[in-house]
């Protein structure tokens, strides 16, 4: 119910009217089912944008923090997340990845849409990062399509920093669904796992116009210089996956 409120009530119509956005592709997300819905990362304000322009409600995996912040400044932000149909996973631990992915499963197996980042992180300067592996791997073991989401503006509106949000226009593309049911069974293979990987991170280059780097944008967030072995702005990924 909170959802709702807050995309046609309390949120949403000033979205609208203030930033302008623009829409296409809604055709291409499936009308029930589960699906994957893999963005491009390059704001805070991307898993408000997808929401609001999607006719179906997308559900995000969160930080266990945003659900865990001591007094009342905490309860209302546990209040708003999980109104909006976040779901906490701890990030911190060893089994992080192998919880977001039942996490991430759960959700598919009641027939939701759920939404991930492949980058795993915000872009650090506007640019569109290699994609991390988990969601080819979630792709493959549930067999669930996987309709890439560009979004173009948001580092605009809200760019990193302090909170700010600006009058800037957003547009976003839902993709065609991606299926990958031609590699069926396997999952764990992680040639074919990078394969279904770049072949998502194409679209979203292509959906986006973003210059693609071959490194992982959390190795520069971390201070991690790459060596000329490990990034290549031009390297473009495979179009088709195998």
């Amino acid at each position: 119910m909170f959802y709702w409120l807050l995309k046609f009530v309390l949120v949403g119509p000033f979205m609208h009217v203030y930033n302008r956005p623009e829409v296409e592709g809604v055709e291409n997300i499936p009308t029930d089912g589960p699906a994957i819905m893999a963005g491009n990362h390059l704001s805070f304000a991307d898993w408000l944008f997808a929401p609001l322009l999607s006719p179906r409600r997308i559900n995000y995996l969160a930080k266990a923090e945003y659900f865990t912040t001591p007094g009342f400044k905490g309860r209302l932000q546990k209040f708003f997340f999980s109104g909006t149909g976040q779901y906490p996973i701890d990030r911190s631990g060893a089994s992080a990845a192998e919880d977001a992915l039942a996490a991430a499963t759960k959700l598919l197996d009641q027939g939701r849409l759920v939404g991930l980042y492949p980058e795993g992180t915000r872009s650090p300067d506007g640019r569109l990062y290699k994609g991390k592996t988990g969601m080819a791997r979630l792709a493959l073991e549930t067999g669930v399509p996987v309709i890439p989401v560009a979004v173009i503006g948001t580092d605009k509106v809200s760019p990193p920093g302090p909170f700010k949000w600006r009058r800037q226009k957003v547009t976003l593309k839902f993709g065609a669904p991606l299926d990958f049911s031609r590699y069926e069974g396997m999952s764990g293979n992680r040639f074919v796992e990078r394969a279904v990987t770049d072949e998502v991170m194409y679209e979203l280059m292509r959906l986006t116009g973003q210059e693609y780097v071959d490194v992982y944008a959390h190795s520069l967030k971390k201070g991690v210089a790459p060596t000329d072995n490990q990034i290549d702005a031009t390297r473009i990924p495979e179009t088709k996956a195998g």
